[in-house]
C-alpha cells in the first residue's frame, strides 16, 4: 500500500470560472461538501495561497460525530490546480482542465491507513459527485 495513490473525477458541466469558485470559496463549500445526506459541512475557511490554509467542519447531521479537515496549500495555479498537504502528512492535489462549458476535476490523495482503499474512493468519490451536482444546479 506504500505509495499507492486514489484518483477521483468529475465531469461538471459548468466552466472553469464557476467551478473553480464553487470549489474554493467557503459559501460553496459548505454546500457540496458531504459524502452523503445525512452530513453537512457547516463551517468552512479557506485561504487560497501558498502557505494558506483550507478548514472545513464535517458532521453527522444527527450530531453523533464529526471532525475538521484540515490542510495547507502548497502549489496554486489559478484555474488549474491546488495541492495541499493534510495535518497528517499525506498530500492531494486537484487538477481542473477547462473544455468551454465543462470543467473535468481531477483529486488525487494519498491514503491513510485506518479505512480500506475502497471506502476512501468511495467516499472521496461521493463528495466529488455531491460537488459536480451542486455547481451544476447553481450554473
Amino acid at each position: 500500500m506504500e505509495n499507492q495513490k486514489i484518483t477521483v473525477a468529475a465531469d461538471v458541466q459548468a466552466p472553469i470560472e464557476k467551478v473553480w469558485n464553487a470549489y474554493t470559496q467557503p459559501q460553496h463549500i459548505t454546500k457540496w461538501n458531504q459524502a452523503s445526506e445525512d452530513w453537512c459541512c457547516p463551517h468552512a475557511e479557506n485561504d487560497v495561497k501558498v502557505g494558506g490554509k483550507y478548514n472545513a467542519r464535517m458532521e453527522a447531521k444527527d450530531g453523533s460525530f464529526g471532525f475538521d479537515f484540515e490542510a495547507i496549500y502548497d502549489e496554486i495555479v489559478d484555474r488549474k490546480k491546488l495541492s495541499y498537504n493534510m495535518l497528517d502528512g499525506r498530500n492531494a492535489t486537484i487538477e481542473f482542465i477547462s473544455d468551454g462549458n465543462q470543467t473535468k476535476v481531477t483529486t488525487t490523495f494519498d491514503p491513510e491507513n485506518q479505512n480500506p482503499i475502497e471506502m476512501q474512493q468511495d467516499g472521496w468519490q461521493a463528495i466529488m459527485n455531491s460537488f459536480k451536482n451542486y455547481v451544476e444546479r447553481i450554473s
